[in-house]
């Protein structure tokens, strides 16, 4: 079973395949997600990486490590709460 990994406080300018590259070291990446700005399409800085074996080691080496000039905030990722109707 597959693991998503939150990955907070990416340089603007990362690419997915950068993330990919750095996840990889630890094992097999199913899939990386930059997400963006609804509005303007801009990076907003967090990434989820969905890792398939070796999450708990990327998760323990990457957290806190430096990519991009930043100091990343690595952790498993939660599951999203349901949204609350504003009606």
């Amino acid at each position: 079973m597959a693991t998503n990994i939150y990955v907070g406080n990416l340089p603007w300018s990362a690419s997915e395949e950068e993330v990919r590259e750095a996840f990889a070291q630890y094992g097999d990446v199913q899939s990386v997600k930059l997400i963006e700005d609804r509005e303007t399409g801009r990076p907003r800085g967090f990434a989820f990486v969905e890792m398939e074996s070796g999450a708990a080691e990327a998760i323990e080496a990457l957290d806190g490590s430096t990519f991009g000039g930043r100091t990343l905030k690595v952790n498993e990722a939660r599951p999203r709460p349901p949204r609350q109707n504003r009606w």
